[in-house]
Formats: C-alpha cells, sequence, structure tokens
C-alpha cells in the first residue's frame, strides 16, 4: 500500500486541521480512520494559529480484537513524533451512507472518545468540556463532480445509479473546552462512517449565602422554587473584555402552585446583580441593588390545560383531520428527498438547526438544474431597547451562544404537522461529551397552502382552480413562528417604563426585535467550478414629468447588479418595492 504525507495543524484557539492527502476511502458507520506510522516517520508539523497550548491527536492503544466479530477499524498506538502514516488495510469497508448525512450516534461517542483518548493525563481528559462535534461537509465542488446526490433519484433509475469509485471522507469538527487550562481548540476526526453547565451555575448560585439572603428579602426561603438562568455576560466595556467566561444569570421564582406546568418566568426577581465566572464556577461579584416586589401569583400566565388554571377550554371547535389515504407524494432515502420534481438532502448541526443541501429541480430534457449547494440559518440575534439593568445586556445570540439545534426539541412531546409524517432523529453531543439524541426532531410533510391560481372566463362562466402545496409549488420559503416565552421585568408599584409593553400588574416585556441570519450558497444551474449567479437588486421607480411621461403614469423596474458582499449591503425599502433576485 502507497504511503501519503500528511500534515497536522493544531491551535489552542485556532483549528487543528488534517490535509488529508491519502486516496478518499469508503465508510463504515461510527468507526474512525486510525493510521499506523512507517519506521522512518519524521516529525509532525504543528503551527499553533491563536494562541494557547499546541497537541498532537494521538490514539488510544490498540485493543483486542475478537476474530468471530466483523472487521472494524484497530486502533493503533503511534509515537508523537510520527508524521508519515500507511492506511491500516481494515480501512477498506464499503460505505452505505451519503456523505452529506449527519454523524449519527455512533459516529459522535467515536469520535469523542478519539479526542479525550488523546488527553496527556487524566486531569486533562476530565478537563475537557466538548462544546459541540458536527459533520465537515465535503467541498461543494468534490460533492458536485460525483453525481452522489442523485444517486437514489427515480429519475436516474432509468439508465442506472453512476457511483463514484472514491467517496469524499468522513470527517467530525470538534469544539473543545478545557475547564483546566481554560483553553479552546478545534479538533477533526476522520470517520469511516450545555444544559449540564447550566445546571452547575444555576446550584452554585443558590447555594452563595447572600444570595439566599437575598432571596429571604423577599420573601422566599425554598430555594427548590429558585430559577437561575445564565446569560452571556455581553461585551460593554473592558470589563467585559474575554479574558474569562463569564454569565450574569436572570433570576425567576415559580410559586407553591399544584400546576404541572408552571411559568416562572412571568416572576422575574429585579434588583440582584450576580457574575459568576463559569470556568471555575464560582459567583465572583453580587449585589441586592434595589428590593422590588415579586410580581403576584396568577395560574392564568401558565401554559397549561384550562382546568389545571381554574377554568376550561373551548369546546366550539370541531376536530380537523388531514388523512392522505394513498400516501405522502413525497419519497425519502435515508437523508434524500424527491418530491414533485425537487430533490435535496436533509441535514441537521447543533449549532445551525435544519441545513438543506444541493437542492435541484428535475427539468424534462435540460435533466436535473441545481438551484443551491446549502440553506441554513446561521444566526438569530435578539437585542433588547431597555436602557436599564439587567436588561440592557440582553442581546442573545441565539445561535452561536445557545445553538438553534441543541435548543430543538422531540416532537413525540407534541407534534407541529398534521397528516402523513417522515420525522428525522438529530444527534449531537452533550457539554461532558455524552451523546444526546433527538428523536422525532424534524418533520417532513405535505400542507395544503391555499389557492395557488384560478381563473374564470365571463363568456362562458367556466372556472379552473389549482391548489398550493408547499414545497411544490415554485417557492423555497423559511416560516417562523414566535410562540415562545417572554423574557419579562418587574416594576415597582406604580412605576411605569416606555421601553416595554405593561401586560400584568407589576410585570411588563421589554421591547426587542429578532433578526434571523440566513446562510444561502446559491448554485443556479451552476457546474463544477462556474461562479455565475448574481443577485441583482430591484427598485420601482417614477418616471419624471416629461416628453417620456406625459401623461404622469409612467413607472418602470430599475436593475441594479450588486458585485461584491460589501456593495450588497443593503437597506429594505418598501417605498419602492425593492426586492433581489
Amino acid at each position: 500500500m502507497s504511503e501519503d504525507c500528511i500534515e497536522t495543524y493544531c491551535g489552542g484557539f485556532g483549528e487543528l486541521v488534517n490535509p488529508l492527502q491519502w486516496p478518499q476511502l469508503r465508510k463504515n458507520d461510527g468507526l474512525c480512520f486510525l493510521l499506523e506510522p512507517t519506521a522512518a516517520a519524521a516529525a509532525p508539523i504543528l503551527e499553533c494559529t491563536g494562541g494557547g497550548s499546541v497537541s498532537l491527536l494521538p490514539p488510544p492503544m490498540r485493543p483486542k480484537i475478537d476474530p468471530r466479530s466483523p472487521p472494524i477499524a484497530e486502533t493503533i498506538s503511534r509515537p508523537a513524533s510520527s508524521k508519515k502514516y500507511i492506511i491500516d488495510p481494515l480501512m477498506l469497508r464499503a460505505q452505505t451512507s451519503h456523505p452529506l448525512d449527519p454523524l449519527s450516534a455512533t459516529e459522535i461517542s467515536v469520535t469523542i472518545a478519539t479526542v479525550r483518548a488523546a488527553g496527556a493525563t487524566p486531569e486533562v481528559r476530565d478537563s475537557m468540556r466538548f462544546i459541540e462535534v458536527v459533520l465537515v461537509e465535503p467541498n461543494k465542488h468534490m460533492r458536485i463532480s460525483f453525481p452522489l446526490f442523485n444517486i437514489f433519484s427515480s429519475e436516474n433509475q432509468r439508465v442506472g445509479p453512476i457511483i463514484p469509485t472514491k467517496l469524499p471522507p468522513r470527517r467530525a469538527r470538534l469544539i473543545v473546552y478545557n475547564k483546566k487550562s481554560n483553553e479552546t481548540s478545534v479538533w477533526i476526526v476522520e470517520l469511516s462512517e450545555d444544559a449540564v453547565e447550566y445546571a452547575e451555575c444555576e446550584a452554585v448560585v443558590k447555594d452563595f449565602p447572600p444570595f439566599r439572603e437575598a432571596m429571604k428579602r423577599r420573601g422566599i426561603e425554598d430555594m427548590d422554587l429558585v430559577m437561575v438562568d445564565p446569560w452571556c455576560v455581553g461585551y460593554h466595556s473592558e470589563a467585559d473584555a474575554p479574558k474569562r467566561r463569564l454569565a450574569k444569570p436572570l433570576i425567576f421564582c415559580r410559586t407553591e402552585s399544584d400546576c404541572p406546568m408552571e411559568n416562572g418566568y412571568a416572576r422575574p426577581v429585579e434588583g440582584i446583580h450576580v457574575l459568576v465566572d463559569m470556568q471555575n464556577m464560582i459567583v465572583i461579584e453580587f449585589e441586592d441593588r434595589k428590593l422590588v416586589p415579586l410580581p403576584p401569583a396568577d395560574p392564568l400566565r401558565n401554559y397549561t390545560a384550562g382546568e389545571t388554571r381554574g377554568g376550561v377550554d373551548r369546546s366550539d371547535v370541531k376536530p380537523l383531520q388531514i388523512v392522505q389515504h394513498e400516501g405522502p407524494s413525497f419519497r425519502v432515502n435515508g437523508y434524500f428527498v424527491e418530491w414533485q420534481k425537487w430533490n435535496f438532502r436533509i441535514g441537521f448541526t447543533p449549532r445551525e438547526g435544519l441545513v438543506i443541501y444541493s437542492i435541484a429541480y428535475v427539468d424534462g430534457s435540460r435533466g436535473r438544474r441545481p438551484v443551491a449547494h446549502r440553506l441554513s440559518f446561521v444566526e438569530m440575534v435578539v437585542p433588547y431597547g431597555d436602557p436599564n439593568d439587567p436588561h440592557y445586556r440582553k442581546n442573545a445570540f441565539d445561535a452561536g451562544e445557545d445553538g438553534l439545534g441543541k435548543n430543538a426539541h422531540s416532537l413525540k412531546k407534541g407534534c407541529d404537522c398534521l397528516g402523513y409524517i417522515k420525522y428525522f432523529d438529530a444527534h449531537f453531543t452533550n457539554f461532558t461529551g455524552g451523546v444526546e439524541t433527538i428523536e422525532n426532531c424534524v418533520c417532513l410533510h405535505e400542507e395544503d397552502h391555499g389557492i395557488l391560481w384560478k381563473h374564470q372566463d365571463w363568456r362562458t362562466g367556466l372556472a379552473e382552480v389549482r391548489r398550493s402545496r408547499r414545497l411544490s409549488d415554485g417557492k423555497i420559503e423559511a416560516e417562523v413562528k414566535l410562540t415562545g416565552i417572554l423574557s419579562l421585568g418587574a416594576l415597582l408599584p406604580g412605576e411605569f417604563r416606555k421601553y416595554g409593553t405593561m401586560i400584568a400588574p407589576g410585570l411588563y416585556a421589554p421591547v426587542h426585535q429578532h433578526f434571523f441570519v440566513a446562510r444561502m450558497d446559491m448554485a443556479v444551474d451552476c457546474k463544477p467550478g462556474e461562479a455565475f449567479n448574481q443577485v441583482v437588486e430591484v427598485d420601482v421607480k417614477v418616471e419624471e414629468p416629461g416628453e417620456n411621461n406625459v401623461h404622469n403614469n409612467a413607472f418602470y423596474a430599475e436593475e441594479r447588479l450588486l458585485k461584491s458582499e460589501l456593495e450588497a449591503m443593503r437597506d429594505c425599502s418598501p417605498l419602492s418595492a425593492r426586492h433581489w433576485i
């Protein structure tokens, strides 16, 4: 077997990169590519891209292999000075899933075990905190080079699937925080196929004697009723410089209600300032600044059935059933979806949540026409407009600080969809390196969406109408429904603030906004290596009175080509009906 050189780069706050010069191999679900050093191996090249310590990822010792078990990848010990490797022949297994399929629970487990085994001492391994483990997506030009996205397509089955002889390797990217050294590193692991920290912070605050005294001043002695929500400290001055991992928790308090799902967020505790060092998990600042009475308990603020709140739910709405006796119009094979003439792949990451890959449209004799490489939401920013403490520092980056995917919930707990539903699970790591699975995290279903078009001829009295179904009406849309719980504030009796809305006695909702940031890697009719896509801004312009507008009725659409991302930083303009094509 030929030898291939690997250069490894690792930075304490930078990124570990394996250029992967060896031949592309096939996938075996859940096992790592592990490399055996040659005798003449030279020292690896290490480059620290962001400060902190530099380390090389060594695998654990070779395990014993049961000859009765199916072949698996062996872990091979290698000296820290090794650089040149050959591929273990046990790696050569057939790939059974698509390179864009999300990491499976097994792959996440093996990836974490591989990185954890790289710790030089038990203390280092125990200090590892795993922020996220995600798939390293293959280069999009490599993906296009192989008609892999279409191997399950019925359109291709007519001529037989074209399966490439070499597939891009499966790789996982890990963000690891070392609590002992306060360093963050990024790891890349070759594959063949935060709640804990929040709970720790809450326990530390609730056990802090001055905090318990402050709660007693408000009539609260049962700490089991107290809710401590860590919020990122933000960056408002040099005191908030990113030298430490700090949190300024918000405090809420439940009542002794028998309600099974009491909304404790309807009773915010104002006037308490807490600063927590999240690395060492200690309270470093505390001040009871102002005594504000807790809002009165009210069971009507709970999101539960009416009988649990002293009332009844409405009964004048008859059941509505969505039935598809012949099944759905879509077809699903793994994570590959075909619907009408559309086809795409579904993915999921802890940060972004749902990701849609390789969107294309099968257009008759023109064949499969690509539309986009990748679509996702990469951030949701929520700034608050109240300049008073603690609300001025509420400026949540929900994807970057918490993870849109990590905050998804299982639809087993109450499905948001109707009709025939296809579910997809999501797998990701928790903060201590365990694997968490959200069952039924993503649902796929068809949806009647009203009238698509209708035409009536007044001469004949005849009419034609077509109804719209989601995803088969020529549009790709994202619909966001804000149905969460407000982050509220408490007021003194008679107090009023213009920076929010009073929603109950002593309770107000600070004004805030939601900005959704979409990442759209488009590929409309693009072949590998091409970059023909352009963004054009369209404004409606009114023609000036004169020779071209003698009746003062002329207006037209003016197009402007946006040639760069900097030039494309544009504002909405409803007065000119501005839009982009």
